[in-house]
């Protein structure tokens, strides 16, 4: 098929041919086609030679690309992306290539997207959309992301993705519940500098502790003031007193999303989703406490190693 902007389809080509066969002067019906004379003399000449099959449509590409990655570079890309599961932002430094030439490498074989894949097997599992609308803030503080990620506690033991779904329904009606654990999580909307705390509960007290401490880990690496605080329309967040008086002891201002446009909370959403599939759900825990000891070490890396797109490669501290 040709492109949208083409001047000539297959009937098109075949047109040229008929009208030089048909004794018209190239240059009047190449100027009746607005294209150029090189351009009726490549297909008549193409005609010539291979006849009805020189119409067709073929690739532009070139015959021989010396400078291809070679099959080694590739192969140790896509082991890598296999092993580790990164994106091209970090695997192009950690093998020495540019991060396009990652993405194109693995657009060629058809590997698909890590949003599209589960963060422990690697097998595809769903599709998501995105947004190309983003904004940024111009400094560190000026406007922070609360929100909190729900995730089932580890059995003693391990749970179904240590043993198997099989392995674990023949017990699912044999324990009590053990309920949940509640991720609180804060994100700087300008240098993604996060916090994260564990607790068992999503509750107004709960939260108005969280962010204090919170805003404590932001002000002893650089941002002593925070300004305003974006959450979700929780009631805990929304309607909790000590929320609330929590926020204006810090001197901010609370903003809130539009309801069921979660998108809004962009930054702290997205944090959850690399926290989920880097912590969580990375690596198979045998207890739920060995999680939770995992999650600082975690945190640190994230805010000082782990490289961020939206940062142009740097980790969060790198802003501040």
């Amino acid at each position: 098929m040709s492109h949208r902007n083409a001047r000539l389809t297959v009937h098109g080509r075949r047109l040229i041919v008929e009208r030089f066969e048909g004794g018209w002067k190239q240059a009047h019906f190449a100027a009746a086609m607005g294209v150029s004379r090189k351009c009726v003399k490549t297909w008549i000449e193409r005609y010539a030679a291979e006849g009805e099959g020189g119409l067709e449509t073929r690739s532009s590409r070139p015959h021989t690309m010396p400078t291809r990655t070679s099959v080694r570079v590739e192969q140790k890309i896509l082991t890598t992306r296999s092993r580790d599961r990164c994106g091209p932002d970090v695997l192009g430094p950690r093998i020495g290539v540019p991060a396009r030439t990652v993405s194109r490498v693995l657009r060629r074989h058809d590997v698909p997207y890590l949003r599209d894949c589960d963060p422990m097997s690697g097998d595809v599992i769903r599709s998501s959309k995105s947004t190309a609308l983003r904004y940024e803030r111009g400094r560190p503080g000026e406007l922070v992301h609360v929100d909190v990620k729900k995730i089932g506690k580890i059995p003693d033991g391990g749970g179904w993705r240590a043993h198997g779904r099989a392995a674990t329904a023949a017990e699912k009606g044999k324990r009590a519940p053990i309920g949940y654990d509640y991720v609180h999580s804060m994100v700087d909307d300008h240098s993604r500098l996060a916090y994260s705390e564990i607790h068992d509960d999503e509750k107004a007290d709960t939260c108005a502790g969280f962010l204090t401490r919170a805003a404590a880990y932001f002000a002893g690496h650089r941002i002593p003031t925070i300004e305003r605080v974006m959450t979700d329309n929780a009631f805990a967040y929304r309607h909790g007193r000590a929320f609330i008086d929590a926020v204006a002891a810090l001197g901010a201002k609370q903003k809130f999303i539009k309801a069921h446009c979660p998108w809004q909370n962009g930054k702290v959403e997205r944090f959850n989703r690399t926290l989920a599939t880097e912590w969580a759900y990375r690596q198979v825990f045998t207890s739920n406490q060995a999680r939770r000891s995992a999650l600082a070490p975690w945190l640190e890396s994230y805010n000082t190693d782990r490289r961020h797109s939206a940062l142009g490669g740097k980790p969060p501290t790198s802003r501040l």
